[in-house]
This record gives structure tokens, sequence and C-alpha cells, in this order.
């Protein structure tokens, strides 16, 4: 049987000019904080991916700061920036974020209201799932002096909506509060430039655009004061301590690289599979309702996301699966366990539609023949799942 992998949301296959990098790189070995010969190769490796991967993100070199991925990345961010701002004014204990952030970003920020006596505020998005920046303007007049930071997703992990990141910046600036954003899935498929944004800081990760595993970084401004998570060697500026991966750095490099080269053809190529595959499912699947904006400039033109009436998502991705249609149902970060999607009901669903959901995602790999195949296999995969 044929496997048609539509969950590129969740990871990308390995480019083979990222594997090609990380096995050279690797074959050389030597630690990049060793001050040998073998030490000075691989830092040599490691600087030079840094500065790739700052040109590739419109950042300098110097704000680039590796970490295992992107749940680090916005761990490091979130409670570094908010210690920072804490321990220099114990007013600033605030946290804004909408609700329908990646697990990644709002969980730290809610470990931080259990632990360290944060006040989270979780601001309602609209029904597309798009935060409004008025709403942030007004609540950061009103709350200058106390607010510690903000933090939004570039675009949505599960609806594909993108958020108004310029513009939120732009606000937060003016009030001196600075603004992270998990950027993790807009880099394949936007025009991601930290140097325009205006934010502070920017979380993104090797495996969602073709590099491995276990790589990401934090892109941070240099003005701006990040307490540590890790403590150790000191490394990466001394924000981010461990001992430094050149293979996957050098291979995040090569990736990131050719992602950016490809990014205005890979994103005509994909609209025009994301528009069939979503006229396809409206047209042979009765209740089947888009989630987030219509196809376009507001979407992520890779990402698919459905709610299925009466169709709960564990069963019907089990069903999709035995016809070799790999899909998800929203994040994969949340421990393998199907739950009911957080970002749609703070986009105002039900339990039961956030229950039955269906996020189809492409990319690189993706091919007419995996959306005609999803399209056929999924009235009958809806029919038996509407059964259990």
């Amino acid at each position: 049987m044929n496997t048609h992998y539509l969950d590129h949301a969740a990871t990308t296959p390995m480019r083979a000019s990222a594997r090609a990098a990380y096995d050279e790189v690797a074959a050389e070995g030597g630690n990049p904080s060793s001050l040998h010969a073998s030490g000075r190769r691989a830092r040599a490796r490691l600087e030079d991916a840094r500065e790739r991967v700052a040109a590739a993100l419109g950042a300098h070199p110097t704000e680039v700061i590796f970490t295992s991925g992107g749940t680090e990345a916005d761990n490091l961010a979130i409670k570094g920036l908010f210690w920072a701002r804490y321990e220099q004014d114990q007013r600033r204990s605030r946290i804004i974020t909408p609700g329908i952030e990646h697990h990644a970003a709002l969980d730290p920020a809610r470990w931080l209201v259990a632990h360290q006596g944060a006040t989270l505020v979780e601001l309602p998005v609209d029904w597309h799932g798009v935060v409004s920046v008025s709403a942030i303007a007004a609540h950061v007049a009103q709350y200058a002096q106390e607010s510690a930071l903000v933090s939004v997703m570039w675009a949505n992990n599960e609806v594909g909506a993108i958020e108004p990141i310029a513009e939120i910046a732009s606000v937060c600036a003016e009030h001196g509060i600075p603004t992270h954003s998990d950027a993790v899935q807009a880099v394949a498929h936007l025009d991601v430039n930290f140097a325009t944004s205006g934010l502070t800081s920017m979380a993104v990760s090797a495996h969602k655009i073709g590099g491995p595993i276990g790589t990401g970084a934090l892109v941070v401004a240099r003005s701006a004061r990040v307490t540590p998570v890790l403590h150790g060697g000191g490394q990466e500026r001394g924000i981010r301590s461990g001992t430094l991966d050149a293979p996957g750095a050098a291979a995040f490099a090569v990736a990131l690289e050719d992602t950016v080269a490809e990014r205005v053809s890979e994103r005509i190529r994909l609209s025009e599979l994301q528009r069939q595959l979503v006229d396809g499912v409206r047209a042979h699947v009765v209740g089947a309702h888009l989630s987030g904006p219509e196809p376009g400039q507001g979407r992520l033109p890779a990402n698919a996301h459905f709610v299925i009436d009466g169709a709960r998502a564990e069963a019907l991705l089990y069903v999709l699966d035995s016809h070799g249609i790999e899909a998800s149902s929203a994040s994969a970060c949340t421990a393998g366990v199907v739950q009911a999607s957080h970002v749609l009901l703070a986009m105002g669903r039900d339990e039961a539609s956030a229950s039955s959901t269906l996020r189809l995602s492409l990319g690189a790999t993706s091919t007419q023949a995996d959306v005609d195949a999803v399209i056929a296999a999924l009235p009958d995969a809806v029919a038996r799942a509407r059964k259990t």
C-alpha cells in the first residue's frame, strides 16, 4: 500500500542536502568549545552555520542562539524575558498572549503563573484564529508598567492563521514591552525577517524545514536581557549553556538556505494543492467545515484544517492510516494523545467540534497524488469514523 504523508506541520522529511551537511561535519568530530585543532574546526563550522542562519532570517549572527528546537527556544524566551524584567521591576508580572498559542509557548507562561507569581492574560481571538491588534494595544496601554512581555505566534500550527506580527511588535515597542513570537510554522512559507519584524525574540526549528530533529534557535535582539534557563558552561552568550551541536547547526543552515531559495515557488505550488484539497474535501464530505481563514494571504499555503461533524479525531485518524493516509488532528506535541483542540476552543468552537478535527498539512514532498488519495479515501474514512 502506498503511503501518503500529509503531516508536514508535525515534521517534514530531512533534505538530502541537510543530511549530507550533517554527515560531513559529524565525521570531523570535535567539541566547538575545545581549544585544539578539532575543536577549532568544529567551532568554525558552527560559526559559519550561525552566520548563514542569521542571514537567512534577517538577523545579526550574535542574535542567533542555538537550541534543541522550538520548545526550548520558546521556554528560554518566555521564562528568560519574564525573569529579567521581573527582577528589574517586580511590578512587571503580566504576560499577554492569545489562547491559541502552541503549548511550547502557552505552557511556560502558565508555569510562571503557578510557580513564579506571574499574571497571564489570554486574549481572545476571532472566529478565524486571529488576535486583535487593537485589543493588544488597549491592554498594553492600560498595563504598560505591569507588563513583562507579549508572546504571539507568527502562524498557527493547527489552523494556519497568520498573525499581524509587525503591527503587534510595533504597538508593544511604543510602551517598551518586549515581544516574542514562535515562528516555527512561519519560516517555511512566509518572508520571515527578524530585523524588520520589530520582535525582541523569535523561535525557529530545523525539522519543520527539512533539517534535523533536535536543532533550532532562539533569535534574540542584542539589546534584550534574557535570564538563562540552563546553567553550565556559559555557551551562547551565557544565555544557553550546553555542548554545541556543530553537525546539527550545519544541517540547519543548509536546510534553511534551501527553504528560503525555494520559498516563493513552493508557496505557489503548495497554494494550488491546498486549493484542490480544500475544494475536494468540501465537495466530497458532508459536514466538513474549514477552520481558520480561507486560503489566501491570511493563511499558510500548506495548511488545511477541518472540523468533521460526528467524526471523532482519534477514530478518523485510525481509519485514514489504514488507507495509507498519514495526517493529524492538531499538534503532535501533546504526548501522542488526541485531545480536544485548545486552539478551536479558544476560537469559540464547542467541545464536540474541537474533538472532531483533521489537519492535512503539505510540504516539500507533497504531490498531486497525495491530494487525490486523501480526497478518495476521506468519505469512507469519515463514514466509518462516525459509526464508532
